[in-house]
């Protein structure tokens, strides 16, 4: 009856999900496994407004429906003129709708001028979440993300002064151990400037299908541990000014410390308090934190490890795993991270 993507953030999961777009434009970011084996095509206004008239004759009826999201991963490639259309349309069959939220790139954000950007806001676009992962040159053309520094700068400034809210997702442990530092430092850089409504974390896990993993087999990517990432994100946290920016490491069961977690003008010295608590532990106590978060979805606090009979039985599973081979612990770890990954539709990565 209508056409759904396969993806959208997880502070969406309870909007209506109206494809505007067909997978992504850029499609060769050597991380993401979301897209791969597949073709970015536009939709019509005519198709996504019968997408609508079909969402209408089935939700049209039901109050809770207050936020839509408009998919897939690169929405305001679309002529404005047609969004704006989209949007009225929206917003027509859908009265009770207060949120209107998109997947954006921040080179496409680029072009679209500032009047653009506030006629889209005008019109119902509420808020745009922008991948950046790091504010790093270097990191960046090593992942094959297809933007600049600049870009992201350009592209996050200009939805900010037109008045949308802005989510920038970053992603610690994607440059890996050679270029940690500068991923942390760079990042908060271009953090600082833009001074985004939201940073949304979201630790860097690999898919064995992952052009990444070739990358490690011929030593020029090394990942990093649990503690390493911890380590960066408290430099990247140390380095950000204290803005009216929302810190988000609780919406993503990948990150390790998912209570790092607030307003940096408000929390900043809570959430350096809190990664320093973590990095203070043992190196065996980090080892049995790191497995009891990877093997649930359940965010311990750092004070489980003081609990004597949880240690004893978790020792027990870290000496098997370190005894079972080179890095066999970290390994396990990695793989316990890949599970919770969404799948490409091929294994056919570019």
């Amino acid at each position: 009856m209508y056409e759904q993507g396969v993806i959208r953030p997880p502070s969406e999961a309870s909007s209506l999900l109206v494809r505007v777009t067909r997978n992504c434009p850029w499609n060769q970011c050597v991380f993401c496994p979301a897209y791969k084996g597949t073709k970015f095509s536009k939709r019509s206004v005519d198709e996504i407004k019968g997408d609508i008239d079909s969402m209408a004759k089935e939700y049209g009826g039901y109050a809770f429906v207050e936020s839509a999201f408009l998919q897939d991963a690169d929405s305001l490639l679309l002529p404005t003129p047609d969004l704006l259309e989209i949007l009225k349309y929206l917003k027509q069959k859908f009265p009770g709708v207060k949120r209107i939220t998109s997947y954006a790139r921040a080179r496409t954000l680029k072009r679209k001028s500032v009047e653009e950007l506030k006629e889209l806001r005008e019109a119902g676009l509420t808020r745009i979440h922008v991948g950046m992962e790091s504010g790093s040159a270097a990191v960046l053309k090593m992942i094959k993300k297809g933007i600049t520094p600049d870009d992201i700068i350009g592209g996050g400034t200009r939805v900010m002064e037109a008045g949308i809210s802005l989510s920038e997702y970053i992603m610690p442990g994607i440059g890996g151990r050679s270029f940690s530092e500068e991923h942390a430092i760079e990042t908060a850089r271009v953090l600082n400037i833009v001074q985004p409504d939201f940073i949304r974390v979201r630790t860097f896990a690999m898919h064995p299908a992952s052009p990444m993993q070739k990358k490690v087999e011929e030593g020029i990517f090394v990942p990093m541990t649990d503690d390493e990432i911890v380590a960066e994100i408290r430099l990247l946290v140390s380095l950000l000014e204290e803005m009216r920016s929302y810190f988000s490491c609780g919406d993503f069961s990948l990150n390790l410390l998912m209570q790092v977690d607030g307003y940096l003008n408000e929390k900043k010295g809570a959430m350096l308090t809190e990664l320093d608590k973590f990095l203070s532990l043992t190196k065996r106590q980090k080892q049995a934190y790191s497995l009891l978060r990877r093997a649930s979805f359940i965010a311990y606090p750092i004070d489980i490890v003081y609990d004597q009979k949880v240690m004893d039985q978790v020792m027990q599973e870290i000496e098997k795993l370190e005894n079972s081979g080179e890095d066999g612990f970290n390994k396990y770890i990695r793989l316990l991270m890949s599970y919770q990954l969404p799948q490409p539709q091929t294994e056919n990565w570019t």
